[in-house]
């Protein structure tokens, strides 16, 4: 055990703000701190190392017990490490732009064979090289390759992308008018989708939610393109913290076309079908429709969800029935009770 004791220990030992590692041996904690302190260049006075992995402190006693080639960290006085999220730290504070930082980790990946830091690599180099600031088709052209040439901004094209999709939820309410036996239930379906149609229109059919452009509380995302997903139709938040930024390259603008804009309370199964049962027995102006149109086309009842968080079983949510007809018409009995009285609209 005393042999241990004087004999060089090879390690890797770096300073707190450089990540590259220079091989020093030592024979004790001492003679590691003075040779770290002259090749790093950093004040001997106060100056102490730890475990690189978790922080742990490296004293005279726990040395000798060091696997060779352990990764260290000399510290100075008032610096602390606690472990390797110390980088991780340092990395999300530098400059994003940084060339070096996109050349290092290009250099990383051509040299790399284990297909996990592959994965992590690329994903880091994605957003390395993130061009979200840049908004028109001259400033980015790679970002707007299979995207029609009418669309000279990266916000019209997300505007334009958030509108076809709401659009198509139009199409599956016409689309239900083919299912209707009863004469007159489908001229009253055919005027209450024709309303809401209306009402989509005016609204620009609400392509507002993915227009970084827009106004906060108008869009989904941060002024810089960032959209963060709202977890799955029962919870309150995304327990997996999906983020993305479609604005920033083209991958990711491909990539978020599988998130989807989910209705919590399901349009086929529930909003439709409690739309055509409303209207067996009363006309589309006794039907409250500014209700089924923020169910189908609003945020109200709609939430953007990674693919992962997309649940496609039933959500057995309802309709609130006290929304699905108009106040004082929504049954014979609410008629009887204003009649003779002067009827409010609302």
């Amino acid at each position: 055990m005393f042999g241990l004791f004087g004999k060089n220990k090879p390690v890797k030992i770096r300073s707190f703000k450089e990540s590259r590692k220079y091989g020093v041996a030592a024979k004790d904690v001492k003679e590691l701190l003075k040779k770290g302190c002259k090749l790093l260049q950093l004040p001997s006075s106060g100056a102490h190392v730890c475990l690189y992995a978790d922080g742990t402190k490296v004293t005279e006693e726990f040395f000798p017990t060091l696997p060779d080639n352990t990764e260290l960290v000399l510290l100075c006085r008032d610096q602390t490490w606690s472990g390797v999220v110390c980088d991780i730290g340092q990395l999300l504070n530098t400059d994003r732009h940084a060339a070096g930082l996109v050349e290092a980790a290009k250099g990383l990946l051509s040299d790399e064979q284990s297909p996990k830091r592959r994965k992590i690599l690329t994903d880091l180099l994605l957003n390395l090289e993130d061009r979200s600031e840049l908004e028109s088709r001259e400033e980015d052209e790679d970002w707007f390759k299979g995207v029609e040439a009418r669309f000279k901004t990266k916000s019209a094209y997300m505007k334009f992308n958030c509108e076809s999709r709401i659009r198509g939820y139009m199409k599956e309410v016409d689309g239900a008018t083919k299912f209707i036996q009863n004469a007159k239930v489908r001229e009253e379906f055919l005027k209450a989708s024709k309303s809401l149609a209306e009402t989509l229109k005016a609204a620009r059919h609400n392509g507002c939610y993915f227009d970084r452009s827009e106004k906060e509380p108008n869009r989904l995302c941060t002024r810089e393109g960032w959209f963060t997903c709202q977890g799955s139709f029962e919870q309150q938040v995304c327990q997996s913290l999906h983020s993305i930024n479609p604005y920033g390259s083209r991958e990711s603008r491909i990539v978020f076309s599988t998130w989807n804009l989910d209705h919590r309370i399901e349009k086929k199964r529930t909003i439709i079908p409690a739309l055509l049962e409303a209207l067996q027995n009363h006309k589309s102006t006794d039907v409250n429709l500014n209700y089924f149109y923020c169910l189908l086309f609003t945020r109200e009842n709609l939430k953007l969800v990674h693919i992962v968080c997309h649940k496609k079983g039933a959500h057995n949510l309802l309709c609130d029935t006290k929304n699905i007809f108009r106040q004082a018409a929504n049954t014979d009995k609410a008629k009887q009770k204003v009649k003779g009285k002067k009827r409010r609209l609302v």
